[in-house]
């Protein structure tokens, strides 16, 4: 159900998600003055960083030891039969207990078949990507090229040496068995990717990543990116209407803005608030969210979606936090519609067939508490995290 990682960057690193206008070669998501005057207070010895950056720094010195993975290191073959193939079983779908052969598979929506785990592909690369993100944090903030080695031993691995390189595609992303070889749905898998993105930008200026790995790495996401909005699975998403198409927006837009495509980011933004138009109700939630059996997970899942996607809209310029749409929708009121049930201040009353945890929704606290001046947002998740508190893990889906 959580396909989030999670990143020990304590609360102080919200201040530096205020994202500012893209430039050439720019981050996606974090704003580089603000993640300067960070550096300087870090240097300094600031007491007000001081403590989530020993945290950071020794979160990144773990992940030093950690063994690359590549899309090669999995037994079950994709039904391409060739292991570069990117493979992931459909979560919600079991064998059919009435059938001699368990085929074709049927959908039990918010169960999760353990046979996933037989496809470490999709457990692999949002652990990946988190790590990219965190060691280019770590990099920036001390300079320690050991982060920045790691960061081009792992992207090396999985996007860039032949002998392990991922092939830019989902064709067989969350497939189901004796129903298909592969789904549209399956792209949402690879959200991650955004992140990992960000790390590789956030040590552009080290020695340890040159020309050569910068220019190939922008080649793999081109492809890509011209997967995601040419292929049949790819023009499946993109006509999604719950959480799957917005979360295909956020992919498309963090590509375009890692590759400089502004235009075609500004395009995305307009499709994402033509979507928040068309998925909110008359109470400013979003009824086929609602609609699941895990509907309040379902209902802030949607919601972050907007709000990553609402975030790296800063870059090139436009307020998707306070944008209305044409039938006066906006993700302000989103969040003023959900907050009450994220905070427990009223009882939801929608299906919700495993425990829901509020820690999913602690990014979307601080988010609100910043942007939308909601004082007792970070009062909820100060009483949620209660001693642990100062060392949040902030989730990033």
């Amino acid at each position: 159900m959580k396909q989030f990682f999670l990143l020990a960057l304590g609360v102080f690193f919200i201040s530096m998600l205020k994202a500012q206008n893209a430039g050439s070669g720019e981050t996606i998501q974090f704003d580089l003055k603000q993640l300067a005057i960070t550096k300087t207070k870090v240097q300094s010895g600031d007491k007000s960083v001081m403590a989530a950056y020993k945290k950071l720094i020794s979160n990144a010195n773990k992940i030093l030891a950690y063994k690359p993975v590549s899309v090669m290191d999995k037994v079950d073959i994709p039904p391409s039969g060739n292991k570069h193939d990117y493979v992931s079983l459909a979560p919600y779908w079991w064998p059919d207990p009435n059938t001699p052969n368990g085929l074709p598979y049927i959908r039990k929506d918010g169960q999760i078949n353990p046979e996933v785990k037989n496809y470490p592909d999709k457990q692999s690369m949002p652990k990946l990507c988190g790590n990219i993100y965190l060691l280019g944090l770590a990099y920036y903030l001390s300079d320690n090229e050991q982060y920045a080695q790691k960061i081009n031993q792992l992207m090396t691995v999985w996007f860039l040496d032949t002998a392990t390189v991922m092939n830019p595609n989902l064709n067989f992303a969350q497939y189901i068995k004796g129903v298909n070889s592969g789904r549209g749905i399956g792209i949402i898998d690879t959200r991650h990717f955004v992140y990992a993105l960000e790390g590789v930008q956030l040590i552009k200026n080290s020695s340890s990543w040159d020309d050569q790995k910068n220019n190939a790495t922008k080649k793999w996401f081109n492809q890509f990116l011209h997967w995601l909005q040419t292929s049949e699975n790819g023009l499946e998403e993109l006509k999604a209407d719950n959480n799957h198409g917005v979360w295909y927006d956020f992919q498309c837009l963090g590509i375009a803005l890692y590759l400089d495509s502004n235009d075609l980011a500004k395009k995305i933004i307009n499709r994402s608030l033509q979507r928040l138009d068309e998925q909110s109700n008359s109470d400013h939630l979003f009824p086929l969210e609602i609609a699941r059996t895990n509907s309040l997970h379902y209902s802030v899942f949607n919601l972050v979606a907007f709000s990553s996607i609402a975030q790296l809209a800063e870059k090139v310029g436009v307020n998707f936090w306070e944008k209305e749409t044409i039938h006066q929708h906006s993700l302000k009121k989103s969040y003023t519609a959900l907050l009450p049930y994220i905070k427990k201040e009223k009882t939801w009353t929608g299906n919700e067939v495993t425990p829901y945890y509020v820690e999913e929704a602690f990014n979307l606290l601080l988010h609100a508490s910043e942007k939308y001046d909601c004082t007792s947002c970070k009062v909820s998740i100060q009483n949620f995290a209660g001693e642990n508190y100062k060392n949040l893990l902030l989730q990033l889906f």
